[in-house]
């Protein structure tokens, strides 16, 4: 018999995973079926969403509020619609705030007679708010983790895990060549990607590339951003005289990032994608006063960086906070460009990034985290 597959996904991020997702269960099993909630890609593989995606791609009281009542509505639809036609399996795909009010309402609804309930991407109980895995450890079947280190959160409240894998690790990453080439030094800039981090930390990062620039004054900048920041950064990066790449477009983000020597990004995601590309970096981050009080209270990692947290130690260089200052950012820069030996010790630890990143055995994260629904 064929087993009917509800996928949820409620952001883009989410849709790529479900439909690389889906790609794998059509491979494992061609005659798996699909419903539920996606973007256009997951349509591609065989789902007519319920409702549009984008409805539930809100972030933000502004946005949240006037939208509530609409929000509250598709969460008992969706969950109204799971125990009328009663699929096999339920994967919801990150977008916790949504998917956990869906599944809780049909194990309340259907108990243990309910089709086996997944989430895809665990919360991060491993850097707050840790009594989050026993919660929905009361209501899943399953969780699919993106990191090796996560299922033991879980498993230990009795929930079945498993770490399949980063998705980047399926975008192309590994085939991707330098796009930007020359036998100058290249060192790539990553400013972030939200408005506020640009106008706190820009004025930093352009401060300590001054010293870069006049340490190394044969320095090309590759600086990767977003459309909507690129006139910003222009206009800031016009008092370094020295060859600039602004590479707004991100289809060839790969081919970017594989460009660079050395680079320094601004915390987020990027360090691990930088990592994976296997390019030796720093990361900066500061915020209020009031704000890093409040996280120093409730974060429970040593390290801001995901390969850092990965290795369990630091690897790469992080500039948080107090030492968020740009003579020091600048003086690891140089050494970072400077020293092969710096560079090469970064790379060799990246090694194991990529590994504890990539699906079981080598693995394409899709496939495993395929089996082990399948398995259910």
């Amino acid at each position: 018999m064929s087993k009917n597959i509800y996928l949820i996904a409620g952001e883009a991020s989410g849709d790529v995973l479900g439909s690389s997702l889906m790609k794998a269960l059509k491979e494992k099993d061609n005659a798996v079926t699909f419903s539920g909630i996606g973007g256009a890609l997951m349509e591609e593989h065989g789902m007519s969403s319920q409702f549009p995606m984008e409805e539930l791609s809100l972030m933000g009281i502004v946005e949240i509020l006037p939208n509530l009542k609409n929000l509250i509505g598709r969460i008992n639809q969706t969950a109204q619609h799971i125990i009328e036609t009663k699929p096999d399996i339920v994967v919801s795909i990150d977008a916790p705030d949504f998917s956990f009010r869906v599944q809780k309402k049909v194990r309340k609804a259907l108990g243990y007679d309910a089709p086996k309930l997944v989430h895809y991407v665990a919360p991060t109980v491993w850097a707050w708010r840790p009594k989050r895995a026993k919660k929905i450890a009361g209501f899943l079947d399953a969780l699919i983790c993106l990191f090796d280190f996560e299922p033991p959160y879980f498993e230990k409240e009795g929930l079945k895990a498993i770490g399949v894998g980063h998705p980047m690790m399926e975008s192309g990453l590994v085939t991707a060549e330098a796009s930007i080439v020359s036998d100058k030094p290249k060192l790539g800039v990553l400013f972030g990607s939200r408005k506020g981090e640009v106008k706190r930390l820009a004025p930093i990062l352009i401060d300590a590339l001054k010293e870069v620039v006049h340490a190394k004054p044969d320095v090309q900048l590759i600086v990767p951003t977003l459309p909507h920041l690129n006139d910003e950064l222009e206009e800031q990066l016009q008092v370094l005289d020295v060859p600039k790449h602004i590479v707004v477009s991100p289809k060839n983000k790969w081919e970017v990032f594989k460009s660079c020597d050395a680079a320094m990004a601004v915390s987020g995601t990027v360090g691990l994608e930088l990592a994976a590309a296997n390019v030796p970096h720093l990361i900066v981050y500061n915020m209020s006063g009031l704000t890093w009080q409040i996280l120093k209270r409730v974060i429970k990692t040593r390290f801001a960086h995901l390969a850092n947290i990965i290795l369990d130690k630091e690897v790469v260089p992080e500039f948080i906070q107090d030492n968020c200052q740009a003579d020091i950012i600048a003086a690891e820069t140089i050494k970072l460009l400077n020293d092969d030996q710096v560079r090469i010790a970064q790379q060799n630890a990246f090694e194991d990034v990529r590994a504890a990143i990539t699906g079981q055995n080598g693995e394409a994260p899709s496939m495993t985290a395929a089996s082990f629904l399948l398995s259910l």
